[in-house]
């Protein structure tokens, strides 16, 4: 309650200084008496940051949230985020961050918030708070790489099929390339052909590279091993079994049965390769090449050896159907009352295989009819009867 009262003149000016002080006590007074209920200072604003995922390969994209705290919730208050950082773009309380051009590291992303009246934001103590959040950009892992062949093996001039497989963790683009030691390699994908054109025999390496688009590079490596070509054997002459003349004395050349069923052998294998020949090679003793064919007057000399070989294959012709064109007569040094058959194979050099044999001049030596022994005896005792 306030005392009314009535000033006289001259007292008006103290009165009202002292009237002044005393409202300005009771203001005081009423302040004090109302900070209990809720006059406080409001509190800061804070803000708390956060970059999702925390690690990643450039090119990944990177959300950046930002959590503010104790803004007033009055209305009339506006709440304004600011954003800042390489690649960073955002106006709200999230931000994204464009990676692609960023090289490996650790990188930064600050986060600014302030609230107030609008266009006053942040003017006031604790009306602004900010925050950071990092994040690690990682190198891209180098890409791994297998390379095989197939097939494996080939011949001079064949190709072989080569692949390669190559694999980028981050599935960066791939690029190819091919090498080989020999021969010549095309191809710029993951397979490529290798031809061995111009190589030798023998294995020859084969190197495979990749490289992905940021410069990393993986090597493997496969062979293909190139044979020998095929040579053919060289044929030779092979010696059958020798034909023995020494079971008749009286008819030293003919071909008796023994040596028939011996040349039916021969005939056998002439049979058997066609494009074959056969060598009969005669030989005599010594004595039989001293020896005339008969004691008696106009007695000739005879070339046992030759006479055989003509006889045997006289045999193989008219008995067994040998082509004649197939059968070869010859003679040798060597003593001995034979023939030995040598079997000559197509691509078969004789000369080469056997020396020292002289052919048969068969226009000067005529195969013997064979005729039985006793027919010839029979003869001979017919005649001395009749000139009785």
């Amino acid at each position: 309650m306030f005392e009314l009262r009535f000033l006289k003149k001259g007292e008006d000016k103290q009165m009202s200084y002292r009237s002044f002080r005393s409202l300005c006590q009771v203001s005081a007074l009423a302040c004090l008496a109302l900070v209990p209920m809720g006059c406080k200072k409001p509190p800061a604003v804070t803000l708390a940051c956060q970059a999702n995922p925390p690690a990643i390969f450039p090119g990944d994209a990177v959300t950046a949230t930002a959590t503010a705290g104790s803004v007033d919730t009055n209305k009339k208050n506006n709440v304004i985020y600011d954003w800042s950082g390489t690649g960073v773009t955002g106006s709200g309380a999230s931000a994204t961050v464009n990676t692609a051009a960023l090289t490996p590291g650790s990188y930064t992303v600050k986060a600014t918030v302030k609230e107030g009246k609008k266009g006053k934001e942040g003017l006031k103590p604790g009306q602004s708070a900010d925050c950071t959040a990092s994040y690690t950009v990682k190198e891209y892992e180098p890409p791994t790489l297998a390379c095989a062949a197939s097939p494996v093996t080939i011949k001079p001039g064949e190709t072989s099929m080569v692949t390669a497989t190559g694999l980028s963790p981050q599935n960066r683009p791939l690029t190819y390339t091919y090498s080989a030691a020999a021969g010549s390699i095309s191809g710029s994908g993951a397979t490529a052909t290798f031809s061995s054109a111009g190589a030798p025999t023998g294995s020859v390496g084969i190197s495979c590279n990749v490289a992905d688009d940021k410069g990393h590079t993986a090597a493997a490596s496969t062979s293909v091993t190139i044979l020998a070509p095929y040579v053919a054997p060289v044929p030779h002459t092979q010696t059958l079994s020798a034909i023995s003349f020494a079971g008749d004395s009286k008819r030293p050349e003919r071909v008796d049965n023994e040596a028939k069923a011996q040349l039916d052998a021969v005939a056998l294998s002439l049979q058997q390769q066609p494009d074959a020949k056969v060598v009969l090679v005669g030989n005599a003793t010594a004595d039989e090449k001293a020896m005339p064919k008969h004691h008696k007057k106009h007695a000739k000399m005879v070339d046992v050896a030759a006479q055989r070989a003509v006889n045997v294959k006289e045999y193989l012709v008219t008995e067994k159907g040998i082509d004649p064109a197939r059968v070869s007569v010859a003679t040798s040094a060597a003593d001995g009352k034979i023939v030995t058959p040598y079997l000559v194979p197509a691509g078969a050099d004789f000369a080469a295989d056997v020396t020292g044999t002289s052919p048969v001049d068969e226009s000067a030596v005529k195969p013997e009819v064979r005729k039985p022994l006793n027919e010839r005896h029979h003869h001979k005792h017919a005649a001395k009867k009749m000139s009785m």
